[in-house]
């Protein structure tokens, strides 16, 4: 793959072939890291190993501090937070960042519905997501280390009511995440869209505020959320969750160059790790959830394809409600064209 190509170039001409020489510091840099999942989801777990590793590599020049289950902040607060320099790193997911940059959520768009990973990467990996990065550094004030890390596909999931087929979301009270492409999805089968923050996720589904959700089989399963209620699911991986990695611009300019360096090149070394990491644990959530009584069905390839066409007829409407630039729409086009 060419970015993996590229990846590696960097990679191998990167301060990671030569030993990091640790400066004569007084103290070492405090790296405050906020994340409202829990220790045991996938993108806690990949930055917790980044923030290890980081700490290693600079011999504790630099000394992160991990805070999850939204301790310090829920997701939707950490990008003010990190303009503000409450906190460090946060890795906030698109559909929160395109309330700032709205290409952010470029994987919600229809022409997404149902396509497989690869279609995705074309896009953030490409010109698209470039070009997203460069807004975000520019109009948030932070730095983008690298890639986006894959959160997994986005599915739905309810508590009382069987889903076995697209028409029985019709009438539910659907829980997302923000944005606009998450409640569009919802009315568009004729459900009602209703936003929730996940740390408030499983009281509010035990409490029946909701009556489903869209989320992930990971997000779900490392929730617990059986616990909460959770009985059926339908599988139709209506588009690819992504985390973008963000620096606070007060903690960037703290860094010498070597640091910014090694703090790039070591994301670069081990985000395909985390992508492939986030992959398998939602296989493996896949099957927890089914261990835990949760019945999942799945919507037939076809019916996927004949949705995303419906959809399609809406493209562009929808593009222009979530503000998405025409520019970066004809460059999301040209990237996935291989796909479709």
């Amino acid at each position: 793959m060419k970015t993996m190509e590229i990846g590696r170039r960097i990679i191998l001409g990167s301060a990671l072939a030569a030993p990091f020489i640790r400066t004569a510091r007084a103290e070492p840099i405090q790296m405050r890291v906020s994340v409202d999942t829990s220790p045991s989801h996938g993108r806690t777990r990949s930055i917790a190993d980044f923030l290890k590793k980081l700490e290693a590599a600079s011999q504790g020049e630099i000394a992160p501090r991990l805070f999850d289950s939204g301790q310090l902040f829920p997701d939707r607060d950490v990008i003010k937070a990190l303009v503000l320099g409450q906190i460090d790193m946060a890795a906030p997911g698109t559909w929160l960042v395109s309330a700032y940059v709205p290409e952010a959520d470029l994987g919600q768009l229809p022409a997404f519905y149902g396509q497989p990973i690869e279609a995705t990467h074309r896009a953030i990996d490409g010109v698209p997501g470039d070009m997203v990065n460069e807004q975000v550094t520019k109009k948030l004030r932070v730095k983008v280390p690298g890639r986006w890390i894959d959160l997994g596909f986005t599915n739905w999931y309810s508590t009382r009511k069987p889903i076995n087929a697209l028409e029985d979301l019709r009438g539910l009270k659907i829980r997302n995440s923000g944005g606009f492409a998450q409640p569009w999805r919802a009315r568009f089968f004729g459900a009602i869209p209703n936003m929730t923050a996940w740390p408030d996720v499983p009281l509010a589904l035990s409490q029946g505020t909701f009556d489903a959700l869209q989320s992930t089989n990971e997000s779900c399963a490392s929730a617990k959320l059986w616990d909460a209620g959770l009985r059926y699911g339908l599988i139709d991986h209506q588009n690819m969750g992504d985390y973008v990695p963000m620096i606070s611009e007060t903690f960037w300019g703290a860094l010498s160059p070597a640091l910014k360096t090694l703090v790039t090149d070591l994301w670069a070394a081990n985000i395909g790790i985390y992508r492939t990491n986030l992959a398998a644990a939602q296989e493996k959530a896949e099957k927890e959830l089914k261990e835990h009584n949760v019945q999942l069905a799945v919507v037939p390839p076809e019916e996927l394809g004949e949705q995303r066409k419906r959809m399609m007829a809406e493209q562009d409407k929808v593009a222009r409600e979530m503000k998405i630039s025409p520019e970066i729409l004809t460059r999301i086009n040209e990237a996935i064209a291989a796909t479709n």
